[in-house]
């Protein structure tokens, strides 16, 4: 008996981010009232542990704008980044979708 069985390595299921990889979330542009910044709310879908209901969740984030070409309305990506501020810790990626489009 030469030969050792080795399991076969399975696939993964799931994917998971690479280590280090910086956290790219989509929302929609509030009022931006700031110089370079503005503030973009993310929604996500839950669903309630008791009652096994979808409740929609949000959050605020605010996101640096250097050019200051989102407007409100827009659904941008922001991508996680080094502190800007007291409350910044993303920064404006691109623009997806323009608010009248």
């Amino acid at each position: 008996m030469s030969e050792s069985s080795q399991p076969a390595a399975r696939p993964r299921r799931y994917k998971t981010p690479k280590r280090g990889q910086r956290k790219v979330l989509v929302g929609t542009v509030l009022p931006n009232k700031m110089a370079k910044t503005i503030t973009v709310e993310i929604s996500r879908t839950e669903k309630h542990r008791k009652y096994k209901k979808y409740i929609e969740r949000h959050t605020k984030v605010y996101a640096h704008d250097p050019q200051e070409t989102a407007q409100p309305g827009d659904l941008v990506k922001v991508v996680e980044s080094r502190p800007f501020s007291k409350l910044k810790r993303f920064a404006l990626l691109e623009v997806v979708k323009k608010a009248g489009a």
